[in-house]
C-alpha cells in the first residue's frame, strides 16, 4: 500500500498553526485538536516547519515556563523530513524509525497533502497482519 491511499482512509486533514503564535497557543491547539504535531506553512502552503510536543516540552525543559511565550518560529523543526503520496508505508514507516520522528507531512510538489503520524503507519501494519493470519487460517482449516 502507498501513502496515498492511506490518506484516503484517514483523510487529509491538516493542522496548521503560524511561525507568530506562542508556545502556549500551540499547546492549547494541540490539546483541543488532539493531535501530537502541527505544520507551519508558508504563504503558498509549502512546508516551512513542524512543532510537535516534544518541541514544546525539550524548550520548557531548557528554559523553564518563560518558555511558552516563545514563538513557533522559534522552536519549530525547520528541516522537515517528508514523503511523496507514492512513497510505500514500509518506506516511510522506515524513514520514520532512521529519523526518530513520529510525524511524516505528505506533500506533492509544493502541494501538502496530509499528515500521517507513526501511529497510522502501526494500525495499518497491524490490520493487514490480521488479514494474512486470517488468510491462512481459512488456507489450512477444512
Amino acid at each position: 500500500m502507498i501513502l496515498e491511499q492511506l490518506l484516503k482512509d484517514k483523510g487529509g486533514q491538516v493542522y496548521s498553526i503560524a511561525e507568530s503564535a506562542t508556545l502556549k497557543e500551540c499547546a492549547e491547539l494541540l490539546d483541543k485538536r488532539r493531535v501530537g504535531a502541527m505544520v507551519i506553512l508558508n504563504e503558498g502552503g509549502g512546508v516551512i516547519g513542524v512543532i510537535s510536543e516534544r518541541d514544546i516540552v525539550r524548550n520548557i525543559a531548557r528554559i523553564g515556563a518563560a518558555a511558552l511565550v516563545c514563538t513557533v518560529g522559534d522552536v519549530m523543526t525547520r528541516s522537515v523530513v517528508t514523503a511523496k503520496p507514492g512513497d510505500s508505508i514500509e518506506s516511510a514507516m522506515a524513514m520514520m524509525t532512521d529519523r526518530r520522528i513520529r510525524h511524516l507531512p505528505i506533500v506533492e510538489g509544493a502541494r501538502m497533502m496530509g499528515v500521517v503520524s507513526i501511529g497510522d503507519l502501526v494500525k495499518w501494519r497491524i490490520a493487514e497482519a490480521d488479514a494474512e493470519v486470517s488468510a491462512i487460517r481459512s488456507y489450512i482449516q477444512p
